[in-house]
């Protein structure tokens, strides 16, 4: 049974409104588009990390903060899956940051043709989240988005000096797997 949204602070959103939403940004205001998805993702977090604790306590598992590392990536994908964002899995990467991938994430549009990954309302509210559940700030940062044909969806959390460094590297023609190895 899908869980109560209403009860845990959240809205059921359609795909269709999210590539709406998107279209419309992306034409309307094309410079701010990325940070207005952000902040609104960033937003999110909060009750986003409720839910999952609400979640994870209704099934007896216990509070996200104490699940071990495999648990925790098993428990993500179900609870994103049951809310209709898609199916992750997590991972880390080159010991200084960890990924989140998926292959079906709601976000992203495969017909949209972008030049840039473009799911940035994930970015902020994984960004949110995931920094509330390492009790840390943490950034992402999209690097394979199926916006651009790729497989799947790729964030990249880390702190954010890794995460710079990342996008440093992406800027002067160095792939994110490649800068994060510069860093080990």
């Amino acid at each position: 049974m899908p869980p109560d949204l209403a009860a845990r602070g959240l809205v059921g959103f359609t795909r269709d409104a999210f590539v709406a939403l998107h279209g419309a940004l992306f034409r309307d205001a094309v410079a701010n588009a990325p940070a207005i998805l952000q902040e609104a993702g960033y937003a999110g977090g909060s009750a986003t990390y409720e839910a999952f604790a609400l979640w994870c306590a209704e099934r007896g598992l216990p509070s996200p903060d104490g699940i071990s590392a495999p648990d925790f990536g098993e428990r993500a994908s179900a609870f994103f899956s049951e809310l209709g964002w898609g199916s992750v899995s997590v991972a880390t990467l080159h010991d200084s940051a960890f990924t989140v991938d998926s292959p079906d994430w709601a976000e992203s549009s495969p017909s949209a043709g972008m030049q840039f990954p473009g799911c940035y309302f994930s970015a902020g509210l994984l960004a949110d989240l995931f920094g509330r559940l390492a009790a840390e700030q943490l950034v992402a940062m999209e690097v394979e988005c199926r916006s651009m044909g790729h497989e799947r969806c790729r964030f990249l959390l880390g702190s954010s000096e890794t995460i710079q460094h990342v996008y440093d590297g992406i800027l002067n023609g160095v792939g994110y797997e490649d800068s994060l190895a510069q860093m080990a």
